[in-house]
């Protein structure tokens, strides 16, 4: 499923809950803020190789967790007209540009 696909099922879903008007640019980018927090909770004081192995009864969690950013993101990308597609692969080719690969 392509991320255009996605935007329209959770456009489809707070329409059919009538979130949309609750749905601004403001409220969205505060609510992933919060979903970005309770993402972080789960790795707050992990070191790195703890961070890298995370237990399996935590892993449930943290997908939830990223999940409801990348929604969060979808419905915000929606709702201020943005193709969210396009705009990862051009940052992609930006940081190419500025970050160019280790000779190997």
């Amino acid at each position: 499923m392509n991320l255009a696909e996605l935007a329209r099922k959770t456009r489809e879903f707070a329409d059919q809950r009538d979130w949309r008007p609750y749905h601004n640019p403001k409220n969205l980018v505060m609510a992933m803020s919060v979903e970005m927090a309770e993402l972080l909770e789960h790795y707050q004081w992990l070191t790195p190789d703890e961070a890298a192995n995370l237990p399996v009864d935590t892993t449930s969690p943290v997908a939830q967790e990223m999940a409801d950013v990348m929604l969060y993101m979808l419905r915000l990308a929606d709702e201020v007209g943005l193709d969210l597609e396009a705009a990862i692969l051009h940052k992609m080719q930006l940081n190419a540009q500025k970050y160019p690969a280790l000779p190997r």
